[in-house]
């Protein structure tokens, strides 16, 4: 996967305080890299963007500090009605921005990995 340059040190400032977010995320992006190893990612201050070139996912902390582990975003073409998305928004018509939070490592499974290679092929046809 295509790194910024100061990739490392913007995880670390990103996740400061949040050890049990930074190892989940280190997991996902573990996952993505293998995945998509032609993608690229992005540090924000609130999120962290995945692209390939077209963003198909990010990684946040969950609003409220006391709530552990990620939240993982990703587009889809069609609403999802699995109960592991906590809020699904259609922000245009055709695509549904879907968010689920991630708690510990079992989360990151097939299940979710799927979803992100739809998000990918989604991000990729428009």
């Amino acid at each position: 996967m295509k790194l910024p340059e100061h990739y490392e040190n913007d995880i670390l400032f990103f996740f400061n305080g949040r050890p049990d977010a930074l190892e989940l995320y280190k997991t996902l992006f573990q996952q993505l890299d293998a995945a998509f190893p032609q993608a690229s990612v992005k540090v924000q201050k609130t999120q962290i963007s995945f692209y390939g070139p077209r963003l198909f996912a990010m990684a946040s902390l969950p609003r409220r500090k006391r709530d552990p582990g990620l939240v993982v975003s990703f587009g889809l073409g069609r609403r999802l009605g699995s109960p592991r998305v906590s809020m699904a928004v259609e922000p245009y018509p055709g695509r549904w921005t879907h968010h689920v939070p991630v708690t510990d490592r079992e989360r990151l499974d097939r299940e979710l990995l799927g979803w992100l290679e739809e998000a990918w092929n989604f991000a990729q046809a428009k």
